[in-house]
């Protein structure tokens, strides 16, 4: 043991001395709170410039006025086109707004890639090429036929006189087109699409992508006004009062300022904060002398710059023994996505040793330590610079509005928010440090939702595979439930429901035939602490012992009733009476039941008890449960959806598409366990410090990812450890944090509920407040409210990004174009909170489209599906004997 303490004492000591190293030897990168006011300070005088029509000319941020006048209110409708040019790929979209009363839309899209000779080639050739993508899009959504309005985001700076019209100042990023710059590039797209007369579009307007990411927001959010883009380059808007701009003519309202703050520093304004290593690589870069603030900030440059340094220090016999390699002296050798990867919480110093390896430079155990500090270092400049300019944009918008306090909401996108595993906790910490008089609320667009749908499509694709299934997150179990009701079951059965702390046991009366129907009766037990955590054999002796009390509270202890068990863990099933337990969740822990058959150890119980014996047909899920109580209302029900204390899915698959299970005829119902979703680190990106730290303090830390952003049990606990966070910046609570505060679980889902009631006052959210022991003010009600809301929100729309892949998946296997389908729900969150069911219908109808998914909610699922299951079952055994 005493060896155990030491080498971690020294590995310590040793990540302490080397990261005191690299932060003197990078002294020059780190960036205090007084020089970021500074950096606020001079962006500031850089705005004022280029709104004037006598200065504009010589400031480097050019304030380019959009055309864009207002934010959308709802009343929008129609299809629309896309285009979309300025990263890595080119994106075609079809667009439909809905005028339905709910601000609805619908986004499809399709990816193209921009290579090198496109690039970098000639005008004529580029647009020529975004023309021949647009022609593929439209073929392949069948919209030929067509006439329809298209936007044009173009991500790069151009003088605007009005919406359709933008003549390119200069390209940035990875761009440098021949024959473009000062022309109109509508006039050139529209020429390119000229050339083909089977296509009929009317380009409407010319946008940056920073105005379509405020645009995106602000139809999810009113609130939204200023948009930001942090991927391979930088820039940033923001809606500016038209007295200010001197360059249009008139003073009335607003109109959205494309900032182009990459060039901020191109005159040597800071001259004084940038490195030799940022001199270095500008003198390599496209551009030489331009969008110097941009290449201290975007995930284009970042990775030359960690190699410029890395570089330096060996070759000054501070990392590898002195030793350079070949493939470190090369540019283009490290990418931000390597230095994403050695910044990851726990395995980014495996992963700093396999790409230090890989670059042949054989690194020690202190150069690992080193070069992620250089990598965490390089990257946390880049927040701050970006966190100071959006702070003076900020700044401006309250001064403009004469308020001493304002809120806000910042719509923004960009792979490197997105992507890099600290980045977009460090900005909102710097933005709100900077500016403690803005309650800013970042808001990421549809596209992140995309991406969860996109890659939970993916995990359900991996699970069903058999080459693939045993690395799944969603581990795709099948149910063997191969049927749901037909309205001919009948009989009494008897159901079990194990899957919170409470156990029912319930006798289910079904009767078939022109009056069908279901009878339940049911007794609730607790089962305490010490059973749920204990042993194996001591719980399901618990529950048996309470099955003995329920026959004989029901007279009806000597018959042999066939009986349904519902056991909400996730199980690897070899039929429908046999299941082995994966793993406990949701605060289960007893030992000795894990990779062991549940049914066998239900079936050992009773026989130690040696008083009844039952016919034990089915071991189902919750879930699937739920989908067949909805199944026997509607036979259009194929999907069943839990959203409570945990949070899963199950659906009906076509046999053909389970690699796991023999057979290709008919369908099977499968357990998602889709709370396991990004344990692989699929979904890192959009997990913040607060998710971290609450799976650091549950009992199975990194397993159930999604389930822990998006259950009732955990979300009270997310908004706690924010609570705590703002009441440490001073923003709540004047500051103090109590010791209730300090209490894990004291803020339990159900007051996240309560708060976000529409009827509740927020004299009644003090009261609530006060209860927790929170001496609240009324300020503090608002903020707390917000970020209830925020938690919520986001738990609904992930729930129903991963819902939209299901669905898509359904319609799929069917070959339809449009697909009617029916959702079972149960869950105390869908019944009980005011707004999840609203906003998880709203996300499955914006990323599943072509779904016309009606919800259905469950009556007494887990306990009457249990019964309907072992009903089915009995009859498709039945039917089989015959």
């Amino acid at each position: 043991m005493f060896a155990v303490h030491l080498l971690a004492f020294h590995f310590t000591k040793l990540k302490e001395d080397q990261i005191k190293k690299v932060d003197r030897y990078l002294y020059p990168l780190r960036l205090s709170d007084d020089v970021l006011v500074d950096v606020m300070g001079r962006f500031q005088a850089e705005m004022v410039k280029g709104l004037s029509r006598d200065t504009n000319s010589t400031a480097t941020v050019k304030m380019l006025p959009s055309f864009v006048r207002s934010l959308p209110d709802g009343s929008e409708k129609g299809d629309f086109l896309a285009v979309d040019l300025g990263g890595s790929l080119f994106r075609a979209h079809e667009v439909k707004v809905f005028d339905d009363g709910r601000q609805s839309s619908q986004l499809e899209s399709k990816f193209y890639p921009t290579p090198k000779e496109v690039t970098q080639g000639n005008g004529a050739e580029l647009f020529d090429y975004i023309a021949d993508c647009l022609l593929d899009f439209m073929e392949t959504k069948n919209l030929k036929h067509k006439k329809l309005p298209l936007g044009f985001t173009f991500s790069f700076p151009c003088k605007q006189t009005k919406l359709e019209e933008g003549v390119l100042l200069a390209w940035t990023k990875h761009f440098k087109v021949r024959g473009v710059q000062d022309t109109d590039v509508v006039t050139s797209l529209r020429k390119a699409l000229q050339k083909h007369k089977d296509i009929d579009v009317d380009v409407l307007a010319l946008v940056n992508d920073t105005v379509g990411t405020m645009m995106t927001c602000g139809y999810d959010d009113e609130r939204c006004e200023v948009g930001v883009i942090i991927g391979t380059g930088t820039n940033a808007c923001y809606m500016e009062e038209m007295r200010h701009i001197d360059l249009v003519e008139g003073d009335e309202g607003r109109m959205c300022i494309n900032t182009e703050w990459g060039a901020f520093g191109d005159d040597g304004a800071l001259d004084d904060l940038r490195t030799e290593f940022d001199r270095e690589l500008d003198l390599g870069s496209l551009n030489p002398g331009k969008q110097l603030f941009e290449k201290m900030i975007g995930s284009l440059y970042l990775g030359e710059l960690v190699r410029l340094i890395l570089l330096k220090m060996t070759k000054e016999g501070l990392l590898f023994n002195g030793k350079v390699s070949t493939a470190l002296l090369t540019k283009g050798k490290i990418e931000m996505k390597h230095v994403s990867a050695m910044e990851k919480y726990k395995e980014g110093l495996s992963n700093t040793k396999e790409i230090l390896t890989e670059l042949n430079l054989f690194p020690s155990e202190e150069d690992c330590v080193a070069v992620q500090h250089v990598c965490t270092i390089v990257s946390f400049r880049s927040a701050n610079l970006c966190a100071a300019a959006l702070a003076a944009i900020l700044t401006r918008l309250r001064e403009n509005k004469k308020l001493l306090r304002m809120r806000t909401t910042v719509g923004i996108d960009g792979g490197l928010y997105k992507t890099h595993p600290q980045y977009a906790k460090r900005l909102h910490k710097v933005v709100r440090r900077l500016v403690p008089t803005c309650d800013v609320r970042f808001l990421l667009s549809l596209e992140t939702l995309r991406e969860v749908r996109n890659k939970m499509r993916t995990e359900l694709e991996y699970g069903l595979k058999r080459e693939t299934q045993a690395n799944a997150t969603v581990k795709m179990l099948p149910t063997y439930v191969r049927g749901t009701p037909d309205g001919t079951e009948k009989g009494k059965f008897l159901a079990l429901d194990l899957g919170g702390t409470n156990f029912r046991v319930l006798l289910v009366k079904i009767k078939s035939g022109r009056r069908r129907s279901v009878q339940m009766y049911n007794k609730i037990f607790a089962i305490p602490l010490e059973i749920m955590q204990g042993t194996g054999e001591e719980l399901f002796d618990h529950i048996v012992q309470c099955i003995a009390d329920f026959l004989e509270y029901m007279g009806i202890k000597g018959a042999r009733l066939p009986l349904g068990f519902t056991f909400s863990f996730p199980c690897r099933q070899a039929s429908i009476d046999k299941g082995t337990l994966v793993g406990w969740t949701k605060g289960f822990k007893a030992t000795d039941c894990e990779g062991e058959d549940v049914v066998d150890m239900l079936r050992e119980a009773i026989r130690r008890r040696n008083e009844f014996d039952l016919d034990i047909v089915a071991v189902v899920n919750d879930t699937v449960g739920t989908m067949m109580t909805c199944g026997y209302e509607d036979p259009n029900c194929e999907i069943g959806l839990i959203a409570g204390t945990g949070s899963n899915v199950c659906y009906m698959e076509d046999m053909k598409n389970i690699e796991i299970v023999e057979g290709n005829e008919g369908k099977m119902c499968i357990n998602t366990e889709w709370g396991a979703f990004g344990d692989n680190g699929c979904i890192d990106n959009i997990r913040t410090k607060y998710d971290k730290e609450v799976d650091e303090g549950s009992l199975n830390p990194g397993k159930q990812r999604y389930e822990k952003m998006t259950s009732g049990m955990y979300l009270g606990e997310i908004v706690r450890q924010i609570l705590i966070d703002l009441t440490k910046q001073g923003l709540l609570f004047r500051g103090h944090i109590s010791e209730s505060l300090m209490k894990r679980g004291i803020f339990e889902t159900k007051f996240l509920s309560q708060i976000e009631s529409d009827r509740l006052a927020l004299l009644q959210v003090r009261r609530i407040l006060q209860q927790l022991g929170l001496d609240s003010t009324c300020e503090d009600s608002i903020i707390v409210k917000e970020v209830c809301g925020v938690v919520s929100q986001r738990a609904a729309q992930l729930c129903g990004a991963g819902l939209a892949a299901i669905v898509e998946k359904k319609r799929e296997n069917r070959g339809v174009e449009r697909l009617q389908i029916t959702v079972g729900v149960d869950g105390t969150l869908y019944k009980l909170h005011p707004h999840f069911s609203r906003v998880l219908q709203e996300t499955v109808k914006e990323l599943a489209p072509q779904c016309d998914v009606t919800f259905m909610l469950s009556e007494d699922g887990s306990g009457k599906g249990a019964a309907l299951i072992t009903a089915v079952a009995k009859r498709l055994h039945n039917v089989g004997q015959k």
